[in-house]
């Protein structure tokens, strides 16, 4: 098995009833279970009323849209910016709170500020985690959320008015394995296309905040697939979240979901259920995501509520109009939709940051790549005129980042640019400028990093 994937024995099957372990099991679920339900309705100590069904179809007008239709007819509650102090910046639809010296609003989504990041561990606090919605936080309970899984690629083809079900605590009483693994907006970096390259792009303008390493703990895709019944004739799954249906121009394009090869979903995803050791927060997908490591960030639907296992090829919005690089260089139609992420790296340092002259600065950063682990990073302080090795610090982890540190003394005040450029075990190394796409996906390219030293 892989290093990084550990087997975590965690909910292991009840024993003969009546027990002494059966019952110490019980509790643990129950206790998962209890704190689950608390992580929808609190959302991270929002006082938040009342939960989304997630046996219901809601709607939304666009981002940040009305209250959504539960079945039934009655409202369902969707996740508001709770009520924060003024130091606290709010984006509507985003549950937890979003301290400006943490986070930058972006739209309905919040990126996370990488000085934030200086002196924390190998992973992401979930309190800096970015948020990427489509249109808003659904709130929903646990202990009525129901897994549902259907289509040709199952044995007996059950159609979506007759799925597979799985409960919050069937999967919570299967072999548990925790992953460490980074998940990337795939516009991460959009606005340095234009203010480095001096091209035009549609999206959300990140800048490198959109990336986050987390412990990912739940159960193996390949598990509860194997269990619904998957044919050999399977050739693509598409999760469905339970966010509001997204409205383009005016056209609903229905809930997020995105199509998956059989053979990435059998390889290595995961349905999470934990982040960091905590039940799933509501805006990173509770109570059960998909995390697919390596691959562009949408593919790891948040709040997964069916699953679609077909024995012909599937299609959706978010891999024909959206996810596939267009514009000069790429045919009408598009690219083929994007897969793995590319190599970056980063400075733990505000955007046009002071320096005090006379003095060595200890720079840090890190950097991570969907191809695999990153071997090297150089650091340039006088815009890539010459180039010099930092230092790597921890683990290097082969879906996480590696964190790196360059000591640094400024020659004379001014404007300066810090440059970082790694490289990782397929021999890939970020280039200086990469090729434009209208949509702004993938920006691979060196980030010059502004400071001022005085």
């Amino acid at each position: 098995m892989d290093r990084d994937l550990a087997d975590e024995l965690v909910h292991p099957p009840a024993p003969t009833p009546g027990g002494p372990d059966r019952q110490a099991d019980a509790l643990t679920r129950r206790g998962l279970l209890r704190l689950s339900a608390g992580a929808a309705g609190a959302g991270l100590g929002a006082a938040l009323t009342g939960t989304a069904r997630a046996t219901g179809t809601s709607r939304a007008t666009g981002p940040a849209g009305p209250a959504a239709t539960a079945a039934g007819g009655r409202p369902a509650r969707l996740a508001t910016a709770p009520s924060e102090p003024s130091t606290a910046s709010t984006v509507s639809g985003i549950v937890k709170p979003l301290p400006p010296e943490l986070f930058v609003p972006q739209g309905t989504n919040a990126e996370m500020r990488w000085e934030a990041m200086r002196g924390q561990g190998p992973v992401t606090p979930v309190d800096r985690f970015f948020v990427r919605n489509h249109v808003s936080t659904p709130l929903i309970d646990a202990r009525t959320w129901r897994l549902r899984l259907w289509g040709t690629g199952l044995r007996g083809s059950p159609g979506e008015d007759r799925p597979i079900e799985f409960s919050y605590a069937d999967l919570l009483a299967m072999r548990a394995e925790t992953v460490t693994a980074f998940i990337e907006c795939t516009g991460n970096g959009r606005s340095l296309f234009t203010s480095q390259q001096g091209q035009a792009v549609s999206g959300t303008a990140w800048r490198l905040g959109a990336v986050g390493v987390a412990h990912w703990r739940g159960v193996r895709l390949s598990a509860v697939l194997e269990r619904a019944g998957i044919t050999r004739r399977a050739v693509d799954i598409m999760p469905r979240g339970l966010d509001p249906e997204y409205v383009d121009n005016g056209e609903d394009l229905g809930h997020v979901r995105r199509p998956l090869p059989v053979a990435k979903a059998l390889e290595d995803v995961l349905l999470a259920y934990e982040m960091n050791g905590a039940p799933l927060p509501p805006d990173h997908g509770h109570p059960v995501r998909l995390v697919v490591p390596s691959w562009v960030g949408i593919a790891s639907i948040k709040w997964v509520g069916d699953i679609q296992v077909s024995d012909t090829p599937l299609s959706s919005p978010w891999n024909t109009r959206f996810y596939r690089m267009f514009g000069p260089g790429h045919p009408p139609e598009g690219s083929a939709p994007l897969t793995r992420m590319n190599l970056k790296s980063a400075f733990e340092l505000p955007w046009d940051a002071t320096l005090r002259a006379g003095r060595t600065h200890v720079l840090h950063g890190r950097s991570w790549s969907g191809g695999g682990r990153v071997r090297a990073v150089s650091v340039s302080a006088d815009g890539g005129a010459t180039w010099h090795r930092a230092r790597t610090r921890g683990p290097v982890p082969a879906r996480g980042w590696v964190r790196w540190e360059f000591p640094w003394r400024p020659a004379a005040p001014g404007r300066h640019e810090l440059l970082a450029r790694a490289s990782d075990e397929t021999g890939a190394v970020q280039p200086a400028t990469v090729p434009h796409n209208t949509l702004g996906y993938l920006f691979g390219a060196i980030a010059r990093h502004p400071v001022t030293v005085k």
